[in-house]
């Protein structure tokens, strides 16, 4: 078999490939984007930021204070911060500028409902500390060697920041808290009236060769894919919500084991944040009930909802190596440019795949990036229109749990028979 996917030129732009100074202004463009969220939650909670104990949050005070704690670990606290992957992540550490830090913010040793409890410093001081450690942060970047192995960490860490900043995003749907930033807001879909054919082919599913990959991504596998059909775009609420008003949540065939069961414990009769008045569907946006754009992506819905929409609609999701391989030979390296056949980027998409190491998964220096959450959850692929543009990536693997609705996934469907 021939055609294999590859990336013609480096995708990921400063995230994945960028030098120094390249790196030191984007860790600086997400700390303003952190301390905007940050300043959002204050404002709409109280100097205090309490929030309900809920296993899709964290306190704001513990996840803004745990991304400047992580960077100060992994760069200014890290004695093998330029050996990269050859580095020992148990290397013994000078303290935290916070005297107790590791108790405080270290999440592999920081239990989840703890988090609630802990003496955390104030608003004020968590900011003096993120403004501490991103000081030092670049000015250590302003004396690193110019290779993948000494930007590893200030990479990771722009990475790991990126991702509390869409969390942040998320975690204001859920809690209802608003503000003005038109980054974040969803385009309207591509109108796609016919299926992608992708053509069969050995597709090299991950990443590999220079530049910084997540180790989940690696080491690059060699697979066969047969020919597939599959949609050109996520499938919007046009296409999502007959069959909520077929009575789709109410039919027990349309929905696996695992499903019924999520349905019994959540009640579920719609997608989250809709409701329907007057034969009018309305989303839950900016503190108000909106009409519904029913050309937008449907987004906030479980694997659950779209294992069933598939079932009902006769189709199926895709593998993740299915996603990949359309995304590689017809999607953009930026979402949404046009001319685009595989258009992807306005919400994460589930897959059939379960997440798994490849084989020969090699961990990277911080262990529990990926390896504790090797258990059978399913495989998110693209980016929503929560992600930061430089953490976009046609090979990124995204992984929650089936039940999960509170982030903006949504999903594409592939034709049976392949």
């Amino acid at each position: 078999m021939t055609n294999v996917a590859l990336e013609p030129t480096p995708e990921g732009g400063v995230l994945r490939h960028g030098g120094a100074a390249a790196l030191a202004q984007a860790l600086v463009r997400s700390r303003d984007d952190t301390l905007a969220a940050f300043a959002a939650y204050e404002a709409a909670l109280g100097p205090e930021l309490a929030v309900p104990l809920d296993a899709t949050l964290n306190p704001p005070r513990w996840e803004v204070g745990h991304i400047g704690w992580f960077q100060e670990f992994w760069i200014a606290r890290n004695p093998e911060r330029g050996l990269g992957l050859r580095a020992d992540p148990e290397a013994p550490r000078p303290q935290s500028i916070r005297a107790g830090g590791d108790a405080l913010y270290h999440s592999s040793r920081v239990p989840h409902d703890a988090r609630w409890s802990l003496p955390l410093p104030s608003a004020e001081a968590t900011r003096a500390d993120l403004a501490q450690q991103l000081e030092t942060s670049l000015e250590l970047l302003e004396t690193a060697d110019e290779d993948d192995a000494a930007l590893y960490f200030p990479r990771l860490s722009l990475a790991h920041e990126d991702m509390h900043h869409e969390a942040a995003l998320y975690m204001a749907r859920t809690l209802d808290i608003d503000w003005a930033d038109a980054r974040w807001l969803p385009r309207a879909s591509l109108a796609a009236t016919s299926d992608l054919q992708v053509e069969a082919g050995l597709h090299l599913l991950g990443s590999r060769g220079a530049g910084f990959a997540f180790d989940n991504e690696q080491p690059a596998q060699p697979l066969a894919v047969a020919a597939f059909a599959i949609d050109r775009c996520a499938r919007r609420w046009r296409d999502v919500l007959p069959f909520v008003e077929a009575g789709g949540y109410r039919e027990p065939r349309w929905w696996s084991a695992a499903g019924r069961a999520w349905l019994a414990r959540s009640g579920a009769t719609a997608p989250r944040h809709l409701r329907q008045e007057d034969g009018v569907w309305l989303q839950r946006r900016q503190r108000s009930w909106q009409a519904l754009d029913p050309d937008h992506a449907a987004e906030h819905l479980t694997y659950h909802e779209a294992e069933a929409w598939c079932r009902w609609a006769g189709r199926r999701l895709p593998s993740e190596v299915e996603w990949e391989r359309a995304a590689m030979l017809h999607g953009a390296a930026t979402p949404g440019e046009a001319g685009a056949a595989f258009d992807w980027g306005q919400v994460w998409e589930w897959t059939a795949s379960a997440f798994a190491p490849f084989v020969g998964f090699t961990p990277h220096p911080y262990r529990d990036y990926s390896r504790p959450w090797f258990d059978g959850r399913p495989v998110l692929r693209g980016a929503s229109c929560l992600t930061q543009p430089r953490l976009r990536h046609r090979r990124y693997r995204n992984y929650f749990t089936a039940e999960r609705n509170d982030i903006a996934a949504g999903f594409r469907r592939c034709a049976l028979g392949a």
